[in-house]
């Protein structure tokens, strides 16, 4: 693949792809990824609401959309390094390439927090999912859902479920669930009739044809193990935002998560190293046109489709700051 590129799109799930789609229209465009073929995304079986498609599509098809579009990817070569040299911005993949690009989008998302047994992971995407939120909690109407985690996130989710699903189960680790959450929220879940916590329990295997039909649950005092039968297992142990390989190089806060736009403003005042008299746009990071979308983003709304729009808007913004800077090259060579 080339090495010049005018934007350089890291990671290729939902926010990656719709950006690779956005950029390749017009831009020279590179997506890098550590996955193989169609990234990330191809882990998504489903994705509502994807910006020219009707119906529901795969992560499989935005990926060949994208290439359809001209797009270049980089696949099961992640980028490691992201700096600032003579010719633009400069990212350095895992086997010592180095691309140019006059703008990048990093959409490297999150990493969940898994529960490590295998035939779980094997129902991924039938069944069992990992996440951050529930979008949602119609489509689980009349089911018996399970929740891990005792995260306030999960927490919500079941409140959420339970307007919809026959029963909620949340599986927690420790010894009560007001040991994670706030005081009110436990209360509120205890009220619910349809909500059962189950405490001191984990998730010890699942099982289904293709498909998932129920789980195994083990209580950690007693030791002991029965089954139970559902269809919708929801995995809510919290996530790390992939940013570790960008430690030194742009802000990012407590958690990991990047900082971008008026956040980055403190009193007013632009960010320390920011080259340049105009602010930080909306989704730019602390380095010039450099632009997070999706999951990695302090205070994303961690949705697909939120996801999908920030790598758009990602390159709406990408393309309006080539614009202005090809403009002041030209102007300052007249």
């Amino acid at each position: 693949m080339p090495e010049r590129y005018d934007v350089a799109v890291i990671g290729a799930g939902p926010a990656g792809l719709a950006a690779g789609v956005s950029a390749a229209d017009g831009l020279k465009t590179a997506v890098i990824d550590a996955y193989g073929a169609g990234g990330s995304a191809a882990a998504t079986p489903v994705i509502q609401n994807y910006p020219g498609f009707a119906d529901a599509v795969s992560g499989d098809r935005i990926y060949e959309q994208a290439q359809r579009l001209g797009a270049s990817f980089a696949l099961t070569n992640p980028a490691v390094g992201l700096s600032t040299g003579t010719d633009g911005l400069v990212v350095t993949l895992a086997d010592g390439v180095t691309i140019s690009a006059r703008a990048v989008v990093i959409a490297t998302g999150v990493a969940y927090r898994t529960l490590g047994v295998p035939s779980v992971d094997k129902l991924i995407g039938a069944g069992a999912i990992y996440a951050n939120s529930v979008a949602e909690p119609a489509a689980f109407a009349g089911q018996e859902v399970f929740i891990v985690g005792a995260t306030a996130a999960a927490a919500q989710a079941a409140l959420d479920l339970a307007k919809h699903a026959s029963n909620v189960t949340m599986v927690v680790r420790a010894g009560a669930i007001d040991a994670s959450v706030s005081a009110g929220l436990a209360k509120e879940i205890d009220r619910v009739r349809n909500i059962r916590v189950r405490v001191n329990t984990q998730v010890i295997e699942a099982f289904g044809e293709g498909r998932l039909e129920g789980v195994r649950l083990r209580h950690r005092v007693s030791g002991t193990i029965e089954a139970a039968r559902t269809r919708a297992l929801i995995i809510m142990m919290g996530a790390d935002p992939n940013t570790e390989w960008l430690k030194g190089s742009m802000l990012r806060d407590d958690e990991g998560y990047l900082v971008t736009g008026n956040q980055l403003l403190r009193d007013g005042r632009l960010p320390e190293g920011w080259m340049g008299e105009r602010p930080p746009l909306m989704l730019e990071t602390s380095v010039p046109r450099v632009f997070a979308a999706g999951d990695v983003r302090q205070g994303a709304v961690r949705r697909v489709t939120s996801a999908i729009l920030e790598g758009m808007l990602a390159i709406t913004l990408a393309r309006q700051v080539l614009r202005e800077h090809a403009e002041s090259v030209v102007g300052a060579a007249s």
